[in-house]
């Protein structure tokens, strides 16, 4: 693609990283990625990707902004309260780069629409809080062979993965979904704000790494830090020819955990 004078300012510092140039650049000005969640870690996961010229950008939350989110979901402000998070996100987004394409989906996500939301993209982000909502997106980014980034935080931890479908370990090869209501969540235990920052970057990174083929992403590892020691580890992991979702009998069709 020919950039504009404006553009080539604006990215400017991408353009010039060894591995990326313009040809990186014009990779990002194509990709369509879905961010599923605008919270802790979506905040930063769309500010990045917005920053880095990401052309198109899907943006699913079916909740609406609480005093309670501010203490680390950064993209929104005093002044959004009671507005639904993808409209607030979308408004600072097109304020930091008005190039890009935005879709909002204003419901969260569910067994009936979700294939229907991802279907036009290359690339899926999940950002959610919600464990039934993680389970489900990794099952329907098999079934739609879309690759995944995958993060979560909590009190003091964070964890992140990628997955290649039927390439790579997906999130069921590693866990069993739990029974509704035994896992602890930001709001029974806590959640430093910072820690939600920090793996909402690494899956902005995840996604840039993989659109433009720059460094290794995390297929069959798992990168997991405790910031209280800084205590940084990469598992190698492994998948499971006999995985319920993407094994050899793995599933058909979706349902709702």
């Amino acid at each position: 693609m020919n950039f504009t004078n404006e553009q080539l300012e604006r990215y400017n510092r991408n353009i010039l990283l060894s591995g990326i140039g313009k040809e990186g650049q014009e990779k990002l000005h194509n990709a369509k990625v879905l961010v599923i969640g605008a919270g802790g870690l979506g905040s930063p996961v769309l500010y990045y990707l917005a920053a880095a010229g990401v052309g198109t950008l899907g943006i699913c939350d079916g909740d609406v902004v609480e005093l309670s989110n501010l203490q680390r979901q950064i993209i929104h402000t005093t002044n959004d309260l009671d507005k639904l998070k993808a409209i607030s996100a979308k408004e600072k987004l097109l304020a930091l780069n008005p190039d890009l394409k935005i879709s909002i989906y204003k419901d969260r996500v569910n067994s009936k629409n979700i294939l229907e939301i991802l279907k036009d993209y290359d690339c899926v982000i999940e950002a959610t809080d919600v464990f039934s909502s993680k389970f489900l997106i990794n099952d329907a980014c098999v079934l739609a062979d879309k690759t995944l980034i995958r993060g979560s935080a909590l009190h003091f931890c964070g964890q992140l993965m990628s997955i290649k479908p039927k390439v790579s370990a997906c999130y069921a090869c590693l866990f069993d979904a739990p029974p509704s209501g035994e896992v602890p969540t930001g709001a029974s235990v806590g959640i430093l704000g910072a820690v939600a920052g920090l793996f909402g970057t690494l899956e902005a990174n995840e996604a840039i790494k993989i659109i433009t083929g720059v460094g290794t992403p995390l297929y069959d590892k798992i990168l997991t830090c405790d910031i209280r020691e800084m205590d940084f580890r990469k598992i190698a992991i492994k998948r499971n020819e006999n995985c319920r979702v993407c094994g050899k009998n793995g599933i058909k069709t979706l349902k709702d955990y």
